[in-house]
């Protein structure tokens, strides 16, 4: 691989670089996450099934630039890799709306990337991108239908 196309890799899958900064790449990842999450949610709410469409292209891409990171840097689960944040807090924040709903998806994401509660762990026992990234994606499931049944009941 060209050491272009192994930069080019580096860089999408440290969200910009932000996954170098040595303290708190998740949060760090999760915040950088926000502006796309917005804008996916603006798209959301013209055309829902492109949205979905894009999210789940974000999680297929994520899970390859994981891959390809950790073979780069010859490491399971480099501790730069934020695309995982990334694609989970954009799954999280789907279809939220207000600043309550995005300070509650924030806080909730964190907290099951974190906890890793069941089945978190187990995903991250898979091998390559998916075990990197799809423990995320289950943090953001948990956080959207939380939103979800909290939309429902009017909380948010």
């Amino acid at each position: 691989m060209r050491k272009a196309t192994r930069c080019f890799i580096l860089i999408l899958a440290s969200g910009g670089g932000v996954g170098f900064v040595p303290f708190v790449p998740g949060t760090l990842g999760t915040l950088i996450a926000i502006p796309l999450s917005l804008a996916l949610n603006r798209l959301a709410a013209i055309e829902t099934i492109t949205a979905v469409l894009a999210l789940l292209g974000l999680v297929l891409a994520a899970i390859g630039l994981a891959d390809r990171t950790a073979l780069i840097l010859g490491k399971k689960d480099p501790s730069i890799v934020v695309i995982d944040e990334i694609a989970g807090f954009a799954l999280a924040n789907f279809l939220t709306e207000g600043m309550t709903g995005l300070f509650i998806a924030f806080v909730l994401f964190r907290f099951f990337d974190i906890a890793k509660v069941f089945p978190s762990k187990c995903l991250e026992t898979l091998p390559g991108g998916a075990g990197i990234v799809l423990d995320d994606i289950m943090a953001g499931l948990y956080t959207f239908l939380i939103l979800r049944l909290l939309s429902l009941m009017s909380f948010i």
